[in-house]
């Protein structure tokens, strides 16, 4: 699929908005059918990203796989390893309902994260973890986190699946940037960017529903949809895993949403302030899932965003609340040609 729109703009430009554009990689965007996946693939968010070191009883060290061009830690990163942390205190048969976080301090990606676990509450169906993620001896994050024992219930109903293409009918990231690069009137500073994009190495496959829209391209609601998945292999039957990398990708894009309608205006600053998710169904989290993301509010500096996870057979795995600091300027219009 092809945007002519977005293609002349981002010639013309010579820029993509940093906040916007999640850097992605990977050596093709051809969609994996369920026998592609192989155990020698697995997922770098298994092998690395949330495999972390136990150091005693409760306390946790995370390392860092990506690290944003702002230099600061990306915050999916510290919310999946912080409830990776929680996780492993609780038992078995306990699985992660919901979480709420606040980032109190910035990530420092020249040092490791420790992760200090409190067992705030074992009950017989609710069972509750208080999480700490810790730097230079101060936190910068702090979560906490709810397990539940699976209990039936009469009571069901959701919202209903957006109508979107699906994945199969969309480009990558990675190809969409391909198709940027292919045009001859693009700017060197455009081509240095979108090639240090190619060379990132964020452990999510994303496909824009809009790419005009999903990056700014041109000014529209505040409602965006893209299809994401972790790369690689991680199998079913592990949900608490599966937990973990979603939260992981909850953080991906979600702020930027409040920003589509101002096309006037680009980022400053922005960094979140508070996040909190809660789990609805086994889902699997290497498998195509449907991020809904839109801002109902923004004011005061500030931005508020919601976001739902689909699975592709309608089943709404998990929703999401995000607000963060948004700081703006004006866009210069002079080209960069």
């Amino acid at each position: 699929m092809t945007n002519i729109k977005v293609e002349e703009k981002i010639s013309k430009s010579g820029r993509i908005s940093a906040l916007e554009a999640p850097t992605m990689s990977g050596n093709d965007g051809a969609d994996r059918a369920e026998s592609g996946f192989t155990q020698d693939l697995k997922s770098v968010l298994v092998t690395s990203v949330l495999n972390l070191e136990e150091l005693d009883i409760d306390l946790y060290r995370g390392t860092h796989h990506w690290v944003p061009r702002t230099q600061r830690l990306f915050g999916g990163q510290i919310i999946g390893q912080a409830l990776v942390a929680a996780a492993k205190s609780v038992g078995e048969n306990l699985y992660a309902h919901s979480l709420h976080c606040y980032f109190v301090r910035a990530g420092d990606p020249k040092v490791p994260v420790l992760y200090q676990v409190d067992r705030t509450r074992d009950g017989r169906s609710f069972t509750v973890r208080s999480v700490k993620a810790i730097q230079h001896g101060q936190p910068i994050l702090i979560c906490q986190a709810s397990f539940q024992v699976l209990q039936p219930s009469p009571l069901q109903h959701q919202f209903s699946m957006p109508v979107v293409p699906q994945p199969e009918e969309l480009p990558t990231v990675e190809e969409i940037i391909h198709q940027y690069l292919s045009k001859p009137d693009l700017t060197e500073s455009a081509k240095v960017g979108l090639n240090k994009i190619l060379a990132s190495e964020v452990p999510i496959e994303i496909k824009p529903v809009n790419p005009a829209l999903f990056y700014r391209i041109s000014p529209g609601e505040p409602r965006r949809y893209f299809w994401g998945r972790a790369r690689g292999y991680i199998g079913e039957g592990n949900m608490k895993l599966h937990c973990c990398v979603a939260a992981y990708v909850s953080d991906f894009a979600l702020l930027g949403t409040a920003l589509l309608p101002y096309s006037k205006y680009k980022a400053r600053f922005t960094a979140s302030l508070d996040h909190a998710m809660w789990f609805h169904s086994t889902f699997r989290s290497d498998e195509w899932m449907l991020y809904e993301c839109e801002s109902p509010w923004a004011g005061s500096s500030r931005g508020l965003v919601q976001g739902r996870l689909w699975r592709r057979d309608g089943v709404l795995a998990a929703s999401c609340a995000q607000e963060g600091v948004l700081r703006v300027k004006p866009v210069t219009q002079t080209s960069k040609l």
